[in-house]
């Protein structure tokens, strides 16, 4: 038997598995770490903390399944993407909170450079569309604060990257500063079609290219851990971001298979092979994979920023709810949302928007509203997300979409995966196991180990648990699709002065 070691560093927890050569879990371990706002729209991490709590749950994991680490043959690593950690490279400390992918705070710097006419060079290179939610200005940003930082990471003294790079940097004792091409088509500064840094991005943005990363494939050689971690050395052969590696956990790895993860956000990616569509509906262009020495796979993908975190704000926020898990029992009470419209734009609106300025609004309260109202509201507000990237990337297709393949924690509710399927008039498929992200990083780290041979032999693994039907007519599902185009404008642009 042959074992895989999977570590989903995700926005709100950090999680470890052990999947066996048949990608069965054999044992598992979650942490939660802390989320710091230090100011509205502003959203940090601690770098050491996301560390210490992946390493403890690798441990923990290890310890669960009764193996010894030298039992390991692999070790994936899966990441919230965009998430920036800025280390010294001498003492490997972050010298400042990590930048959070939901961080709203250099949305200025990207209008200037948006009036500046800089966004058609960025769209050509990268795929990507100027907003903050991408890394670079967050780099640029934690460069411009730290005393001397731009000085420091000229001198070579600082290293900087996504979280697989700092996780990867510190499982090997700081012997590996590696990135895989999709974390780093994420970043604002990685040419996708060529697959390497873009020198006229870094000017761009005035970030040094020796603080960053070597760009790999997503399944490769990628070093080896530090065998002081776990007992025994382990092969790092996969690193990939957290929704490219739920697209390959889908096995969407067919020309026009798409999907949708329910995590923190919801991500719905097509998987459009070695072509790479440029979107003319604010969608973006990203790097899906690369599998050893294979050429760049691609995907379109458009991003909702908060959709399980929504549901987090109903638990932390008003508290109408104690766990996640209840707000599909608390939404059931009422047969419908009774005409309340929750647009969740904590963070601003992501695709086919892209407005940092809009924010959350709640529409059609009345004094019979009431808390399972506002539940079944933000549900819906988040099926709602959903259609409107969907409608925007059938527009760049140009073709309907059939089936969407389902997975993450929120896909769970029933209630949400009817609604979507209602909202987009085709089947919602929700696979056995909903935890795809950690399953794609598995299934990648055991390509590039060599336990199987292809991607053919992974796709008979894949089990369909349940499939949703549209439950409303067409003109119901028009009549709620233009209510709800009403409340996304009054959300949006609301930070704006003017």
């Amino acid at each position: 038997m042959k074992y895989i070691l999977a570590l989903d560093q995700g926005t709100t927890s950090s999680r470890s598995i052990i999947y066996n050569d048949s990608l069965r879990v054999i044992a598992s371990a979650q942490k939660e770490f802390t989320q710091h706002f230090p100011q509205p729209g502003w959203v940090e991490h601690d770098g050491m903390e996301i560390w210490e709590t992946i390493l403890s749950t690798a441990r923990e994991a290890i310890a669960k399944a009764g193996i010894s680490a030298d039992e390991i043959s692999a070790l994936g690593i899966t990441n919230q993407r965009e998430t920036v950690v800025v280390w010294d490279r001498k003492t490997g400390v972050p010298v400042h909170r990590a930048i959070v992918w939901q961080d709203r705070r250099t949305g200025e710097a990207m209008n200037a450079l948006r009036e500046a006419g800089k966004e058609p060079l960025v769209q050509q290179r990268t795929g990507l569309l100027l907003d903050p939610y991408f890394s670079a200005s967050k780099i640029r940003w934690i460069l411009q604060e730290i005393p001397d930082g731009q000085a420091r990471a000229e001198a070579g003294e600082l290293a900087a990257g996504t979280i697989d790079s700092w996780l990867i940097y510190k499982l090997t004792g700081g012997a590996s500063h590696v990135t895989d091409v999709s974390n780093a088509s994420r970043t604002m500064l990685m040419n996708i079609r060529k697959g390497d840094w873009d020198s006229e991005l870094l000017a761009l943005f005035n970030i040094p290219a020796a603080i960053l990363p070597r760009i790999a494939p997503s399944s490769g050689s990628l070093g080896v851990t530090d065998a002081a971690h776990f007992g025994a050395s382990i092969p790092v052969t996969s690193a990939i971001g957290d929704q490219q590696s739920a697209l390959f956990g889908q096995l969407c790895t067919k020309p026009g298979l798409v999907k949708c993860t329910y995590g923190t956000g919801c991500f719905l990616l097509e998987f459009t092979g070695q072509d790479a569509i440029s979107s003319a509906n604010r969608l973006l262009t990203t790097v899906a994979w690369k599998i050893g020495e294979g050429s760049l796979q691609y995907a379109l993908e458009g991003s909702v920023f908060m959709g399980g975190a929504s549901i987090q704000w109903l638990r932390d926020g008003l508290g109408i709810i104690k766990s996640a898990p209840e707000v599909e029992e608390l939404a059931n009470r009422v047969s419908d949302c009774g005409g309340v419209y929750l647009v969740p734009a904590f963070t601003g609106l992501g695709a086919p928007y892209w407005d940092p300025q809009a924010r959350g609004t709640i529409l059609g309260l009345t004094r019979g509203t009431n808390s399972a109202h506002i539940a079944r509201a933000t549900l819906e507000g988040i099926a709602f997300q959903v259609s409107d990237l969907v409608t925007a990337m059938e527009r760049d297709s140009g073709k309907k979409i059939a089936t969407l393949r389902v997975d993450g924690g929120a896909s769970a509710s029933n209630l949400l995966m009817q609604t979507q399927s209602d909202l987009l008039g085709c089947t919602v498929e929700r696979p056995a196991n909903l935890e795809s992200t950690a399953l794609g990083a598995a299934m990648l780290a055991g390509l590039g180990a060599g336990i199987w041979p292809s991607i053919e032999e992974l796709s008979k693994i894949r089990s369909v648990e349940r499939r949703f039907e549209p439950e409303i007519t067409a003109q119901s599902r028009r009549s709620r699709l233009k209510i709800w185009k009403r409340a996304v404008k009054r959300a949006q642009n609301w930070t704006t002065q003017s």
